[in-house]
């Protein structure tokens, strides 16, 4: 049984994170547990790793083959937790290890699953900040939705890509181009899709 408690519900994922940075043994631990088959200690888990990546990224980024392989996975929620970190790692990575693995991760948003295709459209606010030279190359790919997801929820994921393109939205070369695809979404199937975009209008306009 972990020391830690990650099987706890409540467990203050900050302390954890701060901890792990210097403790070997719970860094292990939250590495192991980002695949566990317990809810709680994959959760706990994955939300300190997170803290980590984002607060501290140059720690984590050595680890990125590992995470890479989770992405690679056929479970899901492996998928999932690997999305947000790889994310994450973006601004620290100096050997380009993002660009090599592009079309697998944007791979994600073509496939079927709503549940990780949403949080793949979600992270590209946070890809194109840390790497804005993929800035075109990632909004041609959220403005192709239609296009490119093969599941049933096409019209919801416009949502998470909407939401991402808010926060980078006064800081790319073409926001116009933006706001046209955003406009078309308030005729959108999914309540979700249309609610944010009348959102990202009324801050934008």
């Amino acid at each position: 049984m972990s020391k830690y408690d990650l099987n706890k519900k409540n467990v203050d994922v900050g302390v954890l994170a701060n901890k792990a940075v210097n403790d070997k043994k719970l860094f292990q631990e939250l590495l192991r547990g980002v695949q566990s088959k317990d809810n709680n200690t994959r959760f706990n888990s994955f939300q300190s790793l997170q803290i980590i990546a984002e607060d501290n990224p140059h720690f984590l980024y050595s680890e990125w083959d590992y995470f890479q392989e989770m992405l690679f996975s056929k479970n899901n929620f492996h998928k999932y937790i690997a999305i947000y970190i790889l994310a994450s790692l973006t601004s620290v990575d100096v050997n380009n290890r993002f660009e090599e693995i592009f079309d697998e991760y944007y791979g994600i948003l073509g496939g079927d699953k709503a549940m990780t295709a949403s949080h793949v459209a979600l992270n590209s606010g946070v890809i194109i900040r840390n790497k804005p030279e993929l800035e075109s190359k990632i909004i041609d790919i959220l403005m192709s939705i239609d296009d490119i997801h093969q599941g049933k929820q096409k019209e919801l994921i416009k949502a998470y890509a909407i939401e991402a393109l808010m926060k980078i939205y006064h800081e790319v070369d073409d926001p116009r181009k933006i706001e046209e695809f955003v406009r078309t979404q308030l005729e959108s199937e999914s309540s979700k899709t249309r609610s944010m975009a009348q959102c990202f209008l009324e801050r934008c306009d």
